[in-house]
């Protein structure tokens, strides 16, 4: 279970945000939510994942926070952190470039990173766990993908998308590491 430590202060954290949000009228989305093209937005990419607009926001993206962060740290726990500094870095950066003016916030960049990683390792790695991780998330969260494209007002696609495309990144970039692990660490 201590394996796990880090998802439940990750969440912790989203949920102690949160109620400091509130308390200030949700001012800490406009001071550090990201902004693109913005250097006072540049530390959004930063900040963005534990910052929410609202209760139901924070709480919609709490499950598949837990469900596929467990999933992430169960399969591959040993670049987990590496993996989502990646896609939060990344992911981020991207909409820093590339995204629509206006305060982009939330942990979905986060989940929809770990979605596209968890997806892109069971096809690079062709071994069975990964693999069938992969066809688990495809069948429990498949519908996800249509969050990659924009249509939703009020949706951060961007964050999907370039978060999506970082997750890729990071399986691909960290294969050598998950290949390496012994056998007893593979899961």
């Amino acid at each position: 279970m201590k394996r796990f430590f880090w998802l439940a202060v990750l969440l912790g954290a989203i949920w102690a945000v949160e109620v400091v949000n509130l308390i200030l009228g949700y001012r800490l989305n406009d001071w550090f939510g990201l902004r693109p093209r913005s250097f006072e937005g540049l530390d959004g990419v930063l900040f963005m994942p534990l910052l929410h607009g609202s209760l139901s926001h924070a709480a919609s993206n709490s499950f598949p926070l837990v469900i596929l962060g467990g999933i992430m740290t169960a399969t591959a726990r040993k670049v987990v952190l590496v993996a989502s500094a990646i896609i939060i870095v990344l992911g981020g950066l991207g909409i820093w470039v590339f995204g629509a003016t206006g305060i982009h916030i939330g942990a979905s960049g986060l989940i929809f990173g770990w979605f596209g990683f968890l997806m892109a390792r069971g096809l690079i790695e062709k071994r069975i766990v990964p693999f069938l991780a992969a066809a688990g998330i495809v069948l429990a969260y498949g519908s996800m993908i249509w969050g990659v494209l924009p249509g939703q007002p009020g949706v951060s696609w961007e964050a999907h998308f370039f978060s999506f495309a970082a997750g890729v990144l990071a399986a691909y970039v960290l294969r050598s590491r998950l290949a390496l692990m012994r056998p007893s660490e593979k899961v």
